[in-house]
């Protein structure tokens, strides 16, 4: 791929006004809300990186709602 990939929005505040900026490779200007970013692609992930990735995600997601034990108002120390 020999052209740059343009971003749609501005990550911060979503607005559409984006220019190519002359601080380097990667870097955008966006003209909504004055700010200057920059990205980088950093490569592919393998296949089982990411499986484990989700997997380790959805892991302490349902462990995190099993340890809540409910709304810290209904319990009571007694």
């Amino acid at each position: 791929m020999s052209e740059r990939a343009a971003p749609f929005f501005c990550p911060y505040c979503g607005d559409e006004d984006l220019r190519p900026s002359e601080a380097g490779h990667g870097a955008w200007e966006c003209h909504g809300c004055r700010r200057a970013f920059q990205l980088k692609f950093l490569g592919l992930l393998s296949p089982t990186a990411s499986a484990a990735t989700a997997t380790a995600a959805h892991a302490t997601s349902a462990n995190s709602t099993a340890n809540d034990g409910g709304s810290s108002g209904d319990q009571r120390d007694d």
